[in-house]
Parts: structure tokens; C-alpha cells; sequence
């Protein structure tokens, strides 16, 4: 297992992202455990590109989300299906940016220097089995980039951890 990120100086999101994908899946190859691989991947995120906050949210019970691995400041415990951002996604099982969390119906702001979001889910056996959460202090931060790059980073997780689910 690498013991420190390798992110070429200068480099585009692009080329940030496609330098990450691989040192992500060396770290969570063969690791059964999906909360050791969620708190890796939440933490190669926000050291990469210094997000404001970047955790997971596992699905525990029907249509309820609860707060994972994650980092950043405190985050909101509980969120159901049907509100905010993270609600969204996992009932609607898709990808959702946000440019302006202010201007989304129903957000949930467990913290107000968040200012934009992407939500990505892992759906596993027809079901949301978490989201992975990244939020902005700053307005309009993510793009198709960001969703083609964190969707493949879920697709890892899913692969190493969500399979047979």
C-alpha cells in the first residue's frame, strides 16, 4: 500500500484525477473492509484537492442515510431519502451536482460555508448502498469532470466492496 499520495505539481483536475484512480485502487485492492476503504478514499480526496468536506453516507435503514467515513467538519448524523442533496441521489440513483446549494430545493446545510456539492451513489443489487459526498466553499466547483472521475471512484469501491450485494 502507498503511504503517500503522487499528484504531479501544476497538474489539471483531469490530470489530478487520472494520477489518483490508480494509487486509489492500490489502496483499497483487497481490503473486505468498506468503512477502511471509505475513510482512504475520503481522505485521498481532500488531500488531493483540498475540498471543504468529503465523507460517505451508508444506507442503514430503508431510505435512511448515516453518516461514514469522512473528512472535514462536523457533518449532519441522519438524512433521509427524501431530503437534501445526499437524499436525492440515493432515491433518484444518480449523480447529482449542485453550483449553488442555496438554490436546491430542501438542502440540508450542515454547514454554511458549504457553497456547492456532487453527490455520487453506489448502487449495488438494485439498491442505494451509500453516497459519496463533496462539497465547496466555493460557488459552481464541480463539473462533468468531477462526476466522470468520482463515478469511476465509486466503481472501485463498488468492485472491492459491493459486488455480491
Amino acid at each position: 500500500m502507498a503511504e503517500t499520495l503522487s499528484i504531479p505539481a501544476g497538474s489539471s483536475k483531469d490530470e489530478m484525477y487520472r494520477a489518483l484512480l490508480p494509487q486509489i485502487a492500490a489502496v483499497i485492492e483487497g481490503v473486505a473492509d468498506p468503512i477502511a476503504n471509505m475513510a482512504n478514499i475520503a481522505a485521498i480526496l481532500k488531500e488531493a484537492f483540498d475540498f471543504y468536506w468529503v465523507g460517505f453516507y451508508r444506507t442503514t435503514a430503508p431510505e435512511n442515510l448515516v453518516l461514514g467515513p469522512f473528512q472535514g467538519p462536523l457533518a449532519c448524523v441522519a438524512i433521509p431519502f427524501s431530503k437534501g442533496v445526499c437524499g436525492a441521489a440515493a432515491r433518484k440513483q444518480q449523480t447529482i451536482i449542485v453550483p449553488d446549494v442555496d438554490k436546491f430545493p430542501g438542502h440540508i446545510a450542515c454547514s454554511s460555508l458549504s457553497r456547492s456539492e456532487i453527490v455520487v451513489p453506489l448502487v449495488a443489487g438494485g439498491a442505494t448502498q451509500l453516497v459519496l459526498d463533496v462539497d465547496s466553499d466555493r460557488l459552481d466547483a464541480f463539473d462533468e469532470t468531477d462526476k466522470l472521475y468520482l463515478e469511476e471512484i465509486v466503481g472501485l469501491l463498488r468492485r472491492e466492496n459491493f459486488e455480491a450485494a
